[in-house]
């Protein structure tokens, strides 16, 4: 963007007074653009033990699996997200429990919140953005076959918290994989 979305006129990217990072700031109106992380959020839905999981019909990741999950729209809660994108990417209702996993991924600029939920029924269905969807027991899910690490931790985190029969918050941050790689 180089274009102020108030007056149109050209902006730079510049350290706004009372400010210590650069932002996009119109040259006219004065008006600063924010750049936030953006939110993704999921849910694990379960039905009788078994997770619901999508098969990525888009990229990033395409063919793989992942928890319903997509971009937080502005007006809703983030438990509203997460019933959203189960219907949305899994054709499944879904009773939203409590908030489960929040994942900081600082290098792309993202946040991933994951919420625990139970499905009514077993009535679910593959969305525009899922190629199949499946309800998994724990020892099939298709650890190789994820989408992303958020996921991954997401999912051994709920698997150990019901072994344990009591379920945590947990929070992670995810740095690239090229330097976890190198770190352990």
């Amino acid at each position: 963007m180089s274009y102020c979305i108030q007056c149109g006129n050209a902006a730079t990217r510049q350290v706004p007074p009372g400010d210590n990072l650069h932002r996009l700031v119109c040259s006219v109106c004065g008006h600063i653009h924010y750049d936030n992380p953006r939110l993704i959020v999921g849910c694990i839905a379960e039905w009788q033990g078994r997770i619901l999981l999508c098969r990525r019909a888009i990229e990033p990741r395409l063919g793989y699996w992942t928890l319903p999950a997509g971009f937080m729209e502005n007006g809703e809660t983030t438990a509203q997200a997460a019933a959203r994108e189960t219907q949305e990417e899994a054709g499944a209702r879904v009773a939203i429990d409590a908030a489960f996993a929040l994942v900081s991924i600082a290098h792309i600029n993202q946040i991933h919140l994951f919420y625990r939920g139970r499905m009514p029924s077993p009535a679910f269905a593959a969305g525009e953005e899922s190629l199949e969807v499946a309800l998994f027991a724990a020892d099939e899910i298709p650890w190789c076959e994820l989408s992303f690490r958020s996921v991954r931790l997401c999912l051994e985190a709920y698997l150990a918290d019901r072994q344990n029969g009591h379920f945590g918050f947990h929070e992670h941050a995810l740095a690239p994989e090229h330097e976890s790689a190198a770190s352990g």
